[in-house]
């Protein structure tokens, strides 16, 4: 299983169309939030399943912040970031995971990238495919293969 991340695509269209391209062969993408209207740009270039939580600049009450989802067998929380203070540290998303039984989190909203496995979870913030804090766009690519988990970021 293959499954592109990404977050903070903030309605530009032109990063997203990239930020596609790399995606499009994906068994399944999630997007954390900022801005989940973009989610319609991007099934004009991927027709497969796509999960997705809102942000902080997201004003909308059908989509919910976080999600909890079993993907090939793997607890994965997802959220956009900022109702955990992300900017700060990760030490309340950590506590979420220990008490949730998540074995991935997925977090945004820093706009930079990173992977951290920590006691058994991994932490993947995919950066920001619009408006990168680093100067890097970017996405996250997770591949779940015999049950092992490895995560990488994809600069566009």
């Amino acid at each position: 299983m293959i499954i592109g991340v990404l977050s903070d695509t903030h309605k530009l269209k032109g990063y997203i169309k990239n930020a596609c391209e790399y995606v499009k062969d994906c068994d399944l993408i999630i997007h954390l939030g900022d801005n989940v209207d973009d989610i319609e740009e991007i099934k004009q270039y991927y027709n497969g399943n796509i999960i997705n939580v809102s942000g902080n600049c997201d004003y909308t009450e059908n989509i919910p912040s976080e999600r909890f989802e079993i993907v090939d067998g793997k607890k994965f929380f997802i959220t956009h970031g900022h109702n955990y203070n992300v900017k700060s540290s990760l030490i309340n998303l950590k506590y979420k995971a220990i008490e949730i039984g998540a074995d991935v989190v997925l977090f945004g909203h820093t706009h930079v990238a990173e992977v951290i496995e920590e006691d058994g979870i991994l932490f993947v913030n995919p950066g920001s495919v619009s408006m990168p804090r680093n100067g890097k766009n970017s996405i996250g690519i997770i591949e779940i293969i015999n049950g092992n988990i490895e995560a990488n970021i994809k600069t566009l």
